[in-house]
Protein backbone atom coordinates (compact mmCIF):
# COMPACT_ATOMS: atom_id res chain seq x y z
CA UNK A 1 0.00 0.00 0.00
CA UNK A 2 1.40 3.39 -0.97
CA UNK A 3 2.10 5.35 2.21
CA UNK A 4 0.44 8.43 0.68
CA UNK A 5 -2.84 6.68 1.47
CA UNK A 6 -2.24 7.53 5.12
CA UNK A 7 -1.86 11.32 4.85
CA UNK A 8 -5.44 12.50 4.71
CA UNK A 9 -5.26 16.27 4.44
CA UNK A 10 -1.77 16.90 3.11
CA UNK A 11 -2.30 14.71 0.07
CA UNK A 12 -5.89 15.71 -0.43
CA UNK A 13 -5.47 19.44 -0.28
CA UNK A 14 -3.17 18.83 -3.20
CA UNK A 15 -5.26 16.34 -5.12
CA UNK A 16 -8.42 18.39 -4.97
CA UNK A 17 -6.58 21.09 -6.89
CA UNK A 18 -4.70 18.92 -9.39
CA UNK A 19 -6.95 19.80 -12.31
CA UNK A 20 -4.62 19.63 -15.30
CA UNK A 21 -3.24 16.87 -17.52
CA UNK A 22 0.55 16.44 -17.61
CA UNK A 23 2.41 18.37 -20.27
CA UNK A 24 6.03 18.31 -21.35
CA UNK A 25 8.67 19.98 -19.18
CA UNK A 26 7.94 22.62 -16.57
CA UNK A 27 5.87 25.39 -18.12
CA UNK A 28 5.58 28.86 -16.50
CA UNK A 29 2.06 29.85 -15.46
CA UNK A 30 0.61 33.16 -14.28
CA UNK A 31 -0.61 33.06 -10.68
CA UNK A 32 -4.25 34.19 -10.59
CA UNK A 33 -5.43 32.49 -7.38
CA UNK A 34 -3.42 33.46 -4.29
CA UNK A 35 -1.14 36.12 -2.82
CA UNK A 36 1.40 36.34 -0.02
CA UNK A 37 -0.27 36.26 3.37
CA UNK A 38 -3.06 33.81 2.55
CA UNK A 39 -3.94 31.63 5.53
CA UNK A 40 -6.38 28.68 5.55
CA UNK A 41 -7.48 26.73 8.63
CA UNK A 42 -9.28 23.36 8.63
CA UNK A 43 -11.08 21.20 11.17
CA UNK A 44 -10.57 17.45 10.77
CA UNK A 45 -13.08 14.76 11.76
CA UNK A 46 -12.70 10.99 12.01
CA UNK A 47 -15.40 8.31 12.00
CA UNK A 48 -14.95 5.45 14.47
CA UNK A 49 -17.74 2.89 14.95
CA UNK A 50 -20.55 5.27 13.87
CA UNK A 51 -19.20 8.14 16.00
CA UNK A 52 -17.70 11.29 14.49
CA UNK A 53 -14.79 12.68 16.51
CA UNK A 54 -12.81 15.88 16.10
CA UNK A 55 -9.56 14.51 14.73
CA UNK A 56 -7.38 17.63 14.71
CA UNK A 57 -6.59 20.70 12.69
CA UNK A 58 -4.63 21.78 9.63
CA UNK A 59 -3.14 25.13 8.63
CA UNK A 60 -1.92 26.29 5.22
CA UNK A 61 0.05 29.54 4.97
CA UNK A 62 1.64 31.22 1.91
CA UNK A 63 4.32 33.94 2.10
CA UNK A 64 6.95 35.50 -0.18
CA UNK A 65 10.52 34.49 0.65
CA UNK A 66 13.95 34.34 -1.02
CA UNK A 67 15.17 31.07 -2.54
CA UNK A 68 18.66 31.00 -4.11
CA UNK A 69 18.55 34.79 -4.21
CA UNK A 70 15.23 35.02 -6.07
CA UNK A 71 11.78 35.91 -4.78
CA UNK A 72 9.61 32.81 -4.43
CA UNK A 73 6.44 31.65 -2.73
CA UNK A 74 6.87 29.59 0.42
CA UNK A 75 3.97 27.30 1.29
CA UNK A 76 3.81 25.85 4.80
CA UNK A 77 1.24 23.14 5.59
CA UNK A 78 0.84 21.55 9.05
CA UNK A 79 -1.64 18.87 10.13
CA UNK A 80 -1.99 17.96 13.80
CA UNK A 81 -4.13 15.17 15.18
CA UNK A 82 -5.92 15.47 18.51
CA UNK A 83 -4.96 13.50 21.62
CA UNK A 84 -8.33 11.76 21.44
CA UNK A 85 -7.78 10.35 17.96
CA UNK A 86 -4.11 9.58 18.66
CA UNK A 87 -5.47 6.40 20.24
CA UNK A 88 -6.47 5.21 16.77
CA UNK A 89 -3.92 6.86 14.47
CA UNK A 90 -1.18 9.42 15.16
CA UNK A 91 -0.81 12.14 12.52
CA UNK A 92 1.77 14.94 12.67
CA UNK A 93 2.72 16.23 9.21
CA UNK A 94 4.76 19.31 8.28
CA UNK A 95 5.24 20.24 4.62
CA UNK A 96 7.31 23.10 3.22
CA UNK A 97 7.59 23.96 -0.46
CA UNK A 98 9.14 26.75 -2.53
CA UNK A 99 7.83 27.66 -5.96
CA UNK A 100 8.85 30.46 -8.32
CA UNK A 101 6.61 33.44 -9.00
CA UNK A 102 5.63 31.82 -12.30
CA UNK A 103 4.68 28.66 -10.39
CA UNK A 104 7.59 26.35 -11.21
CA UNK A 105 8.68 24.00 -8.36
CA UNK A 106 12.00 24.63 -6.63
CA UNK A 107 12.07 22.67 -3.36
CA UNK A 108 9.87 20.35 -1.27
CA UNK A 109 10.19 18.77 2.17
CA UNK A 110 7.81 16.68 4.20
CA UNK A 111 8.38 15.48 7.74
CA UNK A 112 5.66 13.09 8.87
CA UNK A 113 4.73 10.98 11.83
CA UNK A 114 1.91 8.72 10.69
CA UNK A 115 0.94 5.85 12.93
CA UNK A 116 4.14 4.38 14.35
CA UNK A 117 6.30 5.62 11.48
CA UNK A 118 8.31 8.79 11.05
CA UNK A 119 9.94 9.71 7.76
CA UNK A 120 11.27 12.64 5.75
CA UNK A 121 10.83 13.21 2.01
CA UNK A 122 12.83 15.87 0.21
CA UNK A 123 12.97 16.97 -3.44
CA UNK A 124 15.27 19.57 -5.04
CA UNK A 125 14.50 20.64 -8.60
CA UNK A 126 17.09 21.61 -11.20
CA UNK A 127 16.62 22.60 -14.86
CA UNK A 128 19.86 21.75 -16.67
CA UNK A 129 18.48 22.27 -20.18
CA UNK A 130 15.30 23.43 -21.85
CA UNK A 131 12.54 20.84 -21.56
CA UNK A 132 14.34 18.74 -18.93
CA UNK A 133 13.80 18.49 -15.18
CA UNK A 134 16.31 16.92 -12.80
CA UNK A 135 15.07 15.88 -9.36
CA UNK A 136 17.43 15.23 -6.45
CA UNK A 137 15.24 13.14 -4.15
CA UNK A 138 15.93 11.97 -0.61
CA UNK A 139 13.99 9.92 1.92
CA UNK A 140 14.92 9.25 5.55
CA UNK A 141 13.09 6.52 7.46
CA UNK A 142 12.41 6.21 11.19
CA UNK A 143 15.72 4.33 11.67
CA UNK A 144 17.64 7.25 10.14
CA UNK A 145 18.52 5.36 6.96
CA UNK A 146 19.00 7.78 4.05
CA UNK A 147 18.20 6.91 0.46
CA UNK A 148 19.18 9.33 -2.32
CA UNK A 149 17.78 9.18 -5.84
CA UNK A 150 18.33 11.27 -8.97
CA UNK A 151 15.63 11.25 -11.64
CA UNK A 152 15.31 13.16 -14.90
CA UNK A 153 12.13 13.61 -16.92
CA UNK A 154 10.67 15.49 -19.89
CA UNK A 155 7.20 15.46 -18.30
CA UNK A 156 5.78 18.04 -15.96
CA UNK A 157 6.28 16.71 -12.45
CA UNK A 158 5.32 18.23 -9.11
CA UNK A 159 5.27 17.38 -5.44
CA UNK A 160 2.22 17.81 -3.21
CA UNK A 161 2.97 21.43 -2.31
CA UNK A 162 3.96 22.80 -5.72
CA UNK A 163 0.98 21.18 -7.44
CA UNK A 164 -1.29 22.60 -4.79
CA UNK A 165 0.01 26.11 -5.45
CA UNK A 166 0.18 25.81 -9.24
CA UNK A 167 -3.09 24.05 -10.00
CA UNK A 168 -5.17 26.72 -8.30
CA UNK A 169 -4.55 28.94 -11.34
CA UNK A 170 -5.84 26.42 -13.91
CA UNK A 171 -9.23 26.99 -15.57
CA UNK A 172 -11.54 23.94 -15.31
CA UNK A 173 -14.50 25.47 -17.18
CA UNK A 174 -13.98 23.19 -20.19
CA UNK A 175 -14.21 19.98 -18.15
CA UNK A 176 -17.05 17.55 -18.77
CA UNK A 177 -18.54 15.27 -16.12
CA UNK A 178 -16.62 12.01 -15.89
CA UNK A 179 -13.45 13.45 -17.44
CA UNK A 180 -10.27 11.70 -16.30
CA UNK A 181 -7.21 13.83 -15.61
CA UNK A 182 -3.65 12.51 -15.36
CA UNK A 183 -0.55 14.01 -13.77
CA UNK A 184 2.79 13.04 -12.19
CA UNK A 185 3.77 13.52 -8.55
CA UNK A 186 7.18 13.19 -6.86
CA UNK A 187 8.05 12.23 -3.31
CA UNK A 188 11.34 11.32 -1.68
CA UNK A 189 12.26 8.49 -4.04
CA UNK A 190 9.81 8.10 -6.92
CA UNK A 191 7.70 9.81 -9.59
CA UNK A 192 4.22 8.31 -9.84
CA UNK A 193 1.27 8.81 -12.22
CA UNK A 194 -2.00 9.83 -10.57
CA UNK A 195 -5.65 9.87 -11.70
CA UNK A 196 -8.37 12.40 -10.95
CA UNK A 197 -12.02 12.21 -12.10
CA UNK A 198 -14.23 15.29 -12.46
CA UNK A 199 -17.71 14.62 -11.01
CA UNK A 200 -19.40 17.90 -11.96
CA UNK A 201 -20.79 20.82 -9.94
CA UNK A 202 -22.65 20.70 -6.65
CA UNK A 203 -23.78 23.19 -4.01
CA UNK A 204 -22.44 22.47 -0.53
CA UNK A 205 -23.63 23.84 2.83
CA UNK A 206 -21.11 23.97 5.66
CA UNK A 207 -22.68 22.22 8.63
CA UNK A 208 -20.96 24.35 11.26
CA UNK A 209 -21.79 27.78 9.79
CA UNK A 210 -24.63 27.18 7.31
CA UNK A 211 -22.60 29.00 4.64
CA UNK A 212 -23.29 27.69 1.12
CA UNK A 213 -20.74 27.30 -1.67
CA UNK A 214 -20.97 26.53 -5.37
CA UNK A 215 -18.32 23.84 -5.85
CA UNK A 216 -16.50 21.68 -8.36
CA UNK A 217 -16.43 18.04 -7.24
CA UNK A 218 -13.54 15.64 -7.91
CA UNK A 219 -12.59 12.07 -6.99
CA UNK A 220 -9.08 10.74 -6.57
CA UNK A 221 -8.79 7.04 -7.38
CA UNK A 222 -5.96 4.55 -7.13
CA UNK A 223 -5.45 1.29 -8.97
CA UNK A 224 -5.66 -1.93 -6.99
CA UNK A 225 -4.72 -4.66 -9.44
CA UNK A 226 -7.03 -4.24 -12.42
CA UNK A 227 -9.63 -2.35 -10.40
CA UNK A 228 -9.81 1.28 -9.32
CA UNK A 229 -10.69 2.28 -5.77
CA UNK A 230 -11.93 5.72 -4.77
CA UNK A 231 -9.79 7.30 -2.08
CA UNK A 232 -11.28 10.78 -1.77
CA UNK A 233 -14.23 12.93 -2.84
CA UNK A 234 -13.55 16.64 -2.51
CA UNK A 235 -15.08 20.02 -3.16
CA UNK A 236 -13.34 23.22 -4.31
CA UNK A 237 -14.95 26.63 -4.76
CA UNK A 238 -16.12 27.42 -8.27
CA UNK A 239 -14.33 30.78 -8.45
CA UNK A 240 -10.81 32.06 -9.15
CA UNK A 241 -9.58 31.15 -5.66
CA UNK A 242 -10.29 27.40 -6.00
CA UNK A 243 -10.38 27.03 -2.22
CA UNK A 244 -10.85 23.50 -0.86
CA UNK A 245 -13.87 23.64 1.44
CA UNK A 246 -14.73 19.96 2.05
CA UNK A 247 -12.97 16.59 1.76
CA UNK A 248 -14.44 13.10 2.28
CA UNK A 249 -11.68 10.53 2.83
CA UNK A 250 -12.09 6.77 2.54
CA UNK A 251 -9.16 5.28 4.44
CA UNK A 252 -8.14 1.76 5.36
CA UNK A 253 -8.60 2.49 9.06
CA UNK A 254 -11.87 4.43 8.76
CA UNK A 255 -13.48 7.49 7.21
CA UNK A 256 -12.42 11.09 7.71
CA UNK A 257 -13.65 14.54 6.71
CA UNK A 258 -12.08 17.99 6.57
CA UNK A 259 -13.93 21.32 6.49
CA UNK A 260 -12.60 24.81 5.87
CA UNK A 261 -12.87 26.73 9.15
CA UNK A 262 -11.24 30.08 8.33
CA UNK A 263 -9.85 31.80 5.22
CA UNK A 264 -7.78 34.98 5.57
CA UNK A 265 -6.22 37.34 3.00
CA UNK A 266 -7.94 35.71 0.02
CA UNK A 267 -6.83 37.23 -3.28
CA UNK A 268 -10.07 37.20 -5.30
CA UNK A 269 -13.72 37.87 -4.46
CA UNK A 270 -15.40 34.73 -3.13
CA UNK A 271 -18.09 34.65 -5.81
CA UNK A 272 -18.84 30.98 -5.15
CA UNK A 273 -20.61 31.84 -1.88
CA UNK A 274 -24.38 31.50 -2.26
CA UNK A 275 -26.38 34.10 -0.35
Amino acid sequence: MNRKRFIPLTLLLTLLLCIASPLRAQIPLENTAFSSGENLEYQLYFNWKFIWLKAGTANLNITEKKYDGNTAYRCHLITTGSKRTDKFFVMRDTLVGYISQDLIPLYYRKGAREGKRYYIDEVRYEYPSQGQTLLRQRTVNSEGIVHDTINTTLNEVYDMVSMLMRARSFDPTQFHEGQRLNFYMADGNSIDPQILIYRGKKNFEMEQTGEKYRCLVFSFVEKVGKKEKEVVTFYITDDKNHLPVRLDLFLRFGTAKAFLKKAENIRNPQTSIIN
